[in-house]
């Protein structure tokens, strides 16, 4: 049996998050407590009591989503069978990369900060869009955003569940050759942020600055990265992955194959919800010969 360790992005969020693992473990709550001395008190607030609409905020969503996956981490890893890989999808990533040992949990918190404020800075002076197209091949909807200025696809999140992502014009014309082509659901996604889009690029160069000044060691377990959907371990990789995942696609839906393909059968998904776990079934019908389970831990289990 071969595992890996799987940490969630944005919209995972919830009032609550952490707390419940805070509450039965010392390690746990000392994420939360490295946490608020790094980036402030109320962050911690927030992902306790809300309100949802503050917490879902960008800029204190995405820190909050590496805070509650490292206190889950911190409180289930000596339980769990050691990866084969780890993986995170878009800001999840960077649970992954300290998970590998790659990054320093504070380093890995000054980053996410950074990172969200500078996307939602990048949401303002450039307003985007995204909207989760369901129902159609991948290579359909690539041809969409091709004739199309202004969009792309930012997440390959499953077969057939891709997120486009980029100017509003370009979300709304993309989405309307998408229905001509018979995809079977749309979903506007409520941001503007276009994240994994050319309108990063300001924030992506912004943010490359303080990739470089950070420490980053060489991962003890291969990261299967986001833009390449491969795994990796150097320390001159990590950075790369940093520097570019801003602009590129989350490649996940790859990333969950060449995992199945390693033999991987036994999936965690450490943190806030269980979106993963449902992607990584999807993904696995491509895999029949493979007999797979799935774990959610964001929460603990009943007592």
């Amino acid at each position: 049996m071969s595992t890996a360790w799987l940490f969630p992005g944005q919209g995972s969020h919830y009032v609550g998050m952490g707390m419940a693992w805070a509450a039965r473990s010392a390690r746990a709550r000392a994420a939360l407590d490295e946490a608020s001395d790094v980036l402030g008190a109320e962050l911690v607030g927030l992902m306790a009591d809300g309100p949802i609409d503050r917490l879902e905020e960008t800029s204190r969503q995405q820190p909050a989503l590496l805070i509650a996956s490292v206190a889950a981490l911190r409180a289930v890893a000596d339980d769990l069978e050691p990866p084969a890989f780890v993986a995170g999808h878009s800001v999840g990533e960077y649970a992954a990369l300290v998970a590998a040992g790659a990054l320093q949990y504070a380093d890995a918190l000054s980053l996410v900060g950074a990172r969200s404020a500078l996307m939602r800075d990048a949401g303002t002076t450039h307003p985007g869009g995204m909207a989760a197209i369901l129902g159609l091949e991948d290579a359909v909807v690539e041809a969409a955003c091709a004739s199309i200025d202004g969009v792309m696809v930012g997440n390959y999140n499953a077969p057939g569940q891709v997120v486009i992502s980029g100017t509003v014009g370009g979300v709304e014309a993309a989405c309307a050759a998408l229905t001509q082509a018979g995809a079977k659901r749309i979903v506007p996604i409520r941001i503007t942020v276009a994240a994994h889009s050319h309108l990063m690029a300001e924030a992506a160069s912004a943010f490359g600055a303080l990739v470089d000044a950070v420490s980053v060691a060489d991962a003890g377990v291969p990261v299967m990265a986001n833009v390449s959907a491969r795994p990796i371990t150097s320390s001159a990789e990590v950075r790369t992955e940093m520097r570019d995942q801003l602009t590129h696609a989350v490649r996940w839906t790859a990333g969950i194959e060449a995992m199945l393909a390693a033999g991987v059968t036994t999936f965690y998904e450490i943190g806030p919800g269980a979106v993963l776990g449902g992607l990584v079934k999807r993904t696995a019908r491509g895999f029949p010969d493979a007999a797979i389970t799935v774990h959610a831990l964001g929460e603990p289990p009943s007592a």
